[in-house]
C-alpha cells in the first residue's frame, strides 16, 4: 500500500486552461489549430504542454475504444467485502489477473473494494463473478450492481 503524501496542486492561467480543454476535447486536435484559437505561437502551445506533463497535470493521451463494438456490453460494479481488512493487498492483486476488471477502488462505507467491471453479456458476468471473483481468498462476499446506461462521461472541466 501507498503511504500518505499530499498531492501539489498546480495553478494554470487562462492559457493553459483553454489549451487543455482544446485537447481534452480532441486529444488529437492539431497544436496549430490551437495555436491559432489561443494567439500564441505553435512552439509556445508545445513549451506549455511539455511543461503541464512534467507537473503531473497532463499524463499521455488515449484512443477511446467503443467496446460495445468488440461485443462488451455489460457493466457493473462490484462492491467486494473482505473478511479481513489486510487481504486487502493479495485480493487487489488477483483482481488485477483478471481483464474484464478495469477499475479498482479502495472505499469506505460497508465494502471493502468497489470494482467496475465489462463482461460481454450477463451469462459471463455471472462466469466472472462466480467462478473469478469470488473464488479469490479473503473475498466474503460481492454486491453487484450492473449499469443500464452511461448517461454522463466527461472529466472535470479546467
Amino acid at each position: 500500500m501507498k503511504s500518505y503524501q499530499k498531492e501539489t496542486t498546480v495553478t494554470l492561467d487562462g492559457i493553459d486552461k483553454t489549451i487543455l480543454s482544446h485537447l481534452m476535447e480532441d486529444a488529437r486536435t492539431p497544436l496549430l489549430e490551437i495555436s491559432r484559437k489561443v494567439g500564441i505561437s505553435g512552439a509556445a502551445i508545445h513549451q506549455r504542454l511539455k511543461k503541464l506533463e512534467s507537473s503531473g497535470v497532463l499524463s499521455g493521451s488515449k484512443f477511446i475504444v467503443n467496446t460495445k463494438k468488440l461485443g462488451y456490453s455489460t457493466m457493473a460494479y462490484v462492491g467486494i467485502y473482505l473478511d479481513k481488512a489486510m487481504r486487502n493487498p493479495s485480493a487487489v492483486k488477483a483482481l488485477k489477473e483478471i481483464p474484464e476488471v478495469l477499475e479498482c477502488h479502495y472505499t469506505t462505507g460497508n465494502w471493502s473494494i468497489l470494482i467496475k467491471i465489462l463482461c460481454r453479456d450477463n451469462e459471463h458476468l455471472m462466469h466472472i463473478l462466480n467462478k473469478e471473483i469470488q473464488t479469490i481468498d479473503g473475498i466474503s462476499r460481492t454486491e453487484t450492481f450492473i449499469s443500464l446506461d452511461q448517461q454522463i462521461d466527461r472529466q472535470i472541466k479546467v
